[in-house]
């Protein structure tokens, strides 16, 4: 599980045996959601607050194409 990004107290990162579409794992705490990298959106949640979705989301616009280039990077 390559960890891309931490902060605010998120992680984000891809498992090792990734799929398309491009998307992004993120844990915080106990919790953890998965978003599309293209266009942002989420996928699932696994208890993460609203709150934290909301920051999580705005983490992933703000850093897009670095987690688009790390991606391609690792999986091509």
């Amino acid at each position: 599980m390559p960890t891309i990004w931490i902060q605010d107290g998120f992680r984000f990162f891809f498992f090792s045996n990734e799929h398309e579409p491009l998307h992004v794992h993120i844990e915080k705490g106990d919790s953890a959601a998965k978003f599309n990298l293209i266009p942002v959106a989420l996928v699932k949640n696994e208890g993460m607050k609203s709150k934290d979705l909301k920051k999580a989301e705005a983490i992933i616009v703000e850093r897009q194409q670095e987690f688009i280039t790390k991606w391609k990077s690792y999986f091509n």
